[in-house]
């Protein structure tokens, strides 16, 4: 694994928002389009559907990078990642209490 400076961790925008809407995505079957709230609704795409149902991310707070450069992903814009684990069996990272949408992981 390739080390960073200490300094570059300050450069990753880590912040909670809790997910609002859940489509499926127009080009991709793996993938959904995500409505999120950062204090700021912005869209990400993310390939978790054969590990989620809509109605299961829809009030789920996560994790994501906030100030990742926006990029396409099968045509639709990402503004962000979410954050998660696994191969075959996602999960996704969340709190563990409700917290202020927007807050910055420290």
């Amino acid at each position: 694994m390739n080390e960073i400076k200490f300094s570059d961790w300050g450069k990753i925008d880590l912040r909670v928002g809790t997910i609002l809407e859940v489509k499926d995505h127009p080009n991709a079957d793996k993938l959904y389009v995500l409505k999120v709230d950062i204090g700021e609704e912005i869209q990400l795409v993310a390939g978790i559907k054969k590990s989620y149902s809509k109605e299961e991310l829809i009030g789920k707070q996560i994790i994501m990078i906030a100030n990742l450069e926006y990029f396409k992903i099968r045509g639709v814009e990402s503004q962000g990642m979410l954050l998660a684990v696994g191969e075959e069996e996602i999960s996704l990272l969340t709190v563990n209490k409700k917290v202020k949408n927007g807050e910055r992981v420290r």
